[in-house]
């Protein structure tokens, strides 16, 4: 299983970042011991300034190379909402030295997924809502139709380089409203208004 990740692909969170509005997909990924199991997100010991990055997050159903954006919609089958966890500080270091920055988001633990629903039970496959609160309070709001790069683009993109396969996640990238965590935070996530996770931070 391959975590395919997209950043930047919401405007007013390249903004809130000072980061430019990319010209195609902005591509990175996680190994499958980023997937964090169960509830719990316990702090590491590398990262002071650990942030949540609140995302749509599609499975992929079938095997495919080079797929066109009109048919890309034939390879992913369930979409959840997920957190990309990311250590600030240290991606900060990583991009001031030019260096590549895995260790500041594809960090075991680092990826949250929520159980999957089926797209076909999507009101609006072309328009899904998400949300994600703080401690009971809302911190993220995002909607599919705002991503600079949709789904199928991004699926095309992607297969220009890897093989997609079954059970492959796509995480699409965060609007804005991204933010620190501490220890303490409850973290909960919707998707079309209905709760999909609560992570506890340890």
């Amino acid at each position: 299983m391959k975590i395919f990740c997209v950043g930047r692909n919401y405007s007013e969170h390249a903004k809130e970042l000072n980061n430019a509005i990319p010209e195609a997909p902005v591509i990175f990924m996680k190994p499958p011991t980023a997937l964090l199991k169960g509830k719990d997100f316990y702090m590491p010991e590398f990262s002071k300034d650990m942030h949540f990055e609140c995302e749509l997050v599609y499975r992929v159903c079938k095997n495919g190379k080079h797929i066109a954006a009109q048919f890309a919609s034939k390879y992913v089958d369930a979409v959840a909402v997920g957190i990309d966890f990311t250590a600030r500080d240290v991606q900060s270091n990583q991009k001031t030295k030019g260096l590549p920055w895995e260790i500041a988001k594809a960090f075991d633990n680092s990826a949250v997924v929520s159980e999957f629903t089926p797209i076909s039970a999507i009101a609006d496959p072309a328009s899904i809502n998400f949300s994600m609160e703080k401690n009971g309070t809302t911190v993220q709001t995002g909607n599919s139709a705002d991503m600079l790069y949709s789904i199928d683009t991004i699926i095309e993109y992607l297969s220009k380089f890897f093989t997609l396969q079954q059970g492959d996640l796509i995480y699409t990238g965060t609007p804005a409203g991204v933010g620190p965590v501490a220890i303490g935070d409850i973290l909960t996530g919707y998707l079309e208004g209905t709760k999909s996770f609560e992570i506890n931070i340890k």
